[in-house]
């Protein structure tokens, strides 16, 4: 069943669009929030049409996720438990509470615990949603919340970019053929390495 493919082409269509920037920045924010869709597979194509924008773009896409990231803390804090039935109709309460009893492990050691912890998960597939909500819900300390985000994806875009620059077109080309086993990968190592880091919490309470 192929399902980050079409999804992938769709979100190529909106890179072609004249208000693509715009597109690019809304889709980073929501996908801090709640759409599954990772914004790098619209910063790429558009960095390859105009690599000399490409850092501007990800730039854009920065100040699109730290937005998100605000919301979706905001949302966490007040809105989870009224929002519980929507989570678990979607699919996603599961991998919420696994991430709210890790943060809320790291939370135990001490803030800057749950800082290193959101900076490293920033450097895999993860999707920001699941700790923009976690961090919220958990109540992680604005500072050490605000800086995790942004070197956590600040990290990830602007290393797209300069790949893009680097790489070419062949580097878009082979995100468009590998797009479904890299998706597929994506989820099956965010499931591991969540069932992972409830286990080591719990192991470690």
């Amino acid at each position: 069943m192929k399902i980050f493919g079409p999804l992938y082409e769709r979100t190529l269509a909106w890179a072609r669009h004249r208000h693509a920037p715009a597109y690019l920045t809304g889709l980073s924010f929501i996908e801090a929030i709640i759409f599954p869709v990772m914004p790098e597979v619209m910063l790429a194509p558009m960095s390859v049409a105009k690599p000399q924008r490409a850092f501007w773009f990800a730039t854009l896409s920065l100040a699109g996720s730290m937005v998100g990231a605000l919301v979706g803390y905001a949302l966490g804090h007040y809105a989870f438990e009224a929002l519980k039935p929507v989570f678990a109709a979607m699919g996603m309460l599961h991998s919420i509470e696994s991430g709210i009893a890790v943060v809320q492990a790291k939370m135990a050691e001490s803030p800057w615990a749950v800082f290193t912890f959101l900076v490293l998960g920033g450097f895999m597939p993860i999707p920001m949603k699941v700790f923009t909500w976690a961090s919220g819900i958990v109540g992680v300390p604005m500072l050490q919340y605000v800086l995790s985000m942004a070197i956590g994806r600040g990290k990830r875009v602007y290393l797209l970019a300069a790949a893009i620059r680097i790489g070419g077109p062949r580097a878009e080309t082979a995100l468009r053929r590998y797009i479904e086993p890299i998706g597929w990968a994506a989820t099956l190592l965010l499931a591991a390495l969540v069932a992972w880091l409830v286990w080591k919490a719990k192991f470690a309470g």
